[in-house]
């Protein structure tokens, strides 16, 4: 019967052969990630020429002065509102549903269209060219999104401006938003 092995020996490698083996690793990683690595100094390249490195290198420079002007730009009461109003609309974009506002904008867009290859004219529309204008069907049913879109801003919003203001306005029923 064999006896136990009771002292393992290691190989130890010399500092020339760890270092020949971590530059295999690196060269191995370089060759997996080389086409995030060429985007990647792409990228930076174009940065450099564009004065975005020099920018940065003086924003990191001058961290300090650079955060205090920052703070002191946030506290005036201008700032504040600013924030407040981005938030708030921030909140009501992410209301909106984008598959029911597409059709809306792709018709706004082609209107926007039309008036531009429009040439500019200076004929007057009269009251009597607004009613036979009404009989086209593309400025009939223009007119019918435009009055639904009114009704729809028409409506009762009271409950709507509830939901978006803070729990401490809405517990003060005298209380209105600015």
């Amino acid at each position: 019967m064999a006896e136990p092995i009771k002292q393992i020996k290691r190989i130890e490698l010399s500092e020339e052969e760890i270092r020949e083996q971590e530059l295999r690793e690196l060269e191995d990683t370089l060759l997996n990630n080389k086409d995030a690595i060429m985007e990647s100094m792409n990228i930076i390249h174009n940065m450099h020429e564009k004065g975005v490195l020099n920018l940065l290198s003086g924003l990191f420079g001058q961290g300090d002065k650079v955060l205090n002007t920052l703070v002191q730009s946030a506290d005036k009461p201008e700032a504040t509102n600013t924030i407040k109003n981005l938030l708030l609309l921030l909140g009501t974009a992410g209301l909106i549903d984008v598959k029911q506002l597409e059709p809306l904008l792709l018709r706004f867009g082609a209107g926007i269209e039309r008036v531009a290859e429009e040439e500019d004219k200076d004929s007057k529309t009269g009251i009597l060219d607004l009613f036979r204008a009404m009989k086209d069907p593309e400025i009939n049913r223009s007119l019918t999104i435009l009055m639904t879109f009114l009704k729809g801003m028409g409506q009762d919003s009271e409950n709507l401006q509830k939901d978006m203001q803070p729990e401490e306005e809405q517990k003060e029923p005298g209380k209105t938003r600015n």
